[in-house]
């Protein structure tokens, strides 16, 4: 009859169309199903990205974390003498700032730059060495002026002794009474702390009396261990930092990769309703032409 034909035929040209072409559900404002099925697309590539970049933090923090433990030992033995010797902080200080050039790794390196611009806010910083694109970016309106020197290409691979030595060589270029390395001391997996060591320049260490109770100490010694032991400790500093930060960043591809995860369940279901509205809306109109024929 003429009312099947055209309940058939109608239905043929519906049911491509629900397929091939993503029709906008009536309410006006709503997403169409193109644009969900997109958007959804789209943060299942996001997951896959993140969940690949977590797992080369992973492997990048183990080997960091391993490579830290040495490295504290001769930061720590290094720093030891300043430790059980008191010697008096001067106020021409330079400050070392150790970031590196990478991001995707949480407040890692606005936390350092917190601490910074809080120890400026207390005493002006007048001279400065930046180590890492990060930290000189979010320094640079407060104290970029005290910029004495910075070093980039830092974090795309293991930081060497050698990088910590032309760092030591930088600082000692430089006139001062006490260096202050400031850095992301790491806790655990889950926890760093921006910290700083002070080292006393050879003028202060050399005025210490208690220093020449140790047996053959003079001056030449003391140039010699201050420029081994400023280089131990950017060392140590230096391995701190890495392994913080690729703790962070997995950390932060982990609750990436579990955010996009959540957002997925989100569209999908949203997908899945906006498609069952389209296709009740589409029976509907084919159910209302057949019955204006009656």
């Amino acid at each position: 009859s003429l009312k099947h034909y055209f309940i058939q035929s109608n239905l043929s040209m519906a049911i491509p169309m629900l397929r091939t072409t993503m029709s906008p559900v009536g309410t006006r404002g709503m997403a169409t199903l193109k644009d969900i099925e997109t958007r959804l697309k789209s943060v299942k590539n996001i997951k896959k990205i993140t969940s690949s970049m977590k797992m080369v933090s992973a492997a990048k923090f183990t080997r960091a974390e391993k490579a830290l433990k040495p490295a504290r030992v001769y930061g720590t033995g290094a720093a030891s003498l300043y430790d059980k010797n008191e010697f008096t902080e001067g106020e021409d200080k330079v400050y070392v700032a150790i970031s590196s050039d990478r991001g995707l790794c949480g407040g890692i390196h606005s936390g350092l730059g917190r601490a910074l611009k809080a120890t400026h806010a207390a005493a002006p910083i007048k001279k400065t060495i930046i180590v890492g694109d990060k930290a000189k970016a979010i320094l640079q309106k407060t104290i970029g002026e005290s910029y004495l020197a910075s070093f980039n290409n830092v974090g795309k691979k293991p930081a060497s002794f050698t990088d910590a030595l032309d760092i030591a060589e930088e600082v000692l270029s430089h006139e001062f009474e006490t260096v202050d390395v400031v850095y992301n001391n790491f806790v655990n997996v889950v926890s760093y702390k921006a910290q700083a060591k002070h080292i006393p320049s050879l003028d202060i260490v050399e005025s210490n009396d208690a220093i020449y109770s140790y047996d053959e100490v003079d001056s030449e010694v003391l140039r010699c261990y201050q420029e081994f032991a400023l280089a131990n400790v950017v060392f140590h500093c230096l391995k701190e930092q890495e392994a913080s930060e690729q703790s962070a960043r997995m950390n932060a591809m982990e609750n990436a990769t579990r955010n996009a995860g959540e957002m997925i369940d989100k569209l999908t279901l949203q997908y899945n309703r906006t498609r069952q509205a389209v296709i009740t809306r589409e029976l509907i109109e084919i159910i209302s032409g057949a019955n204006a024929l009656d």
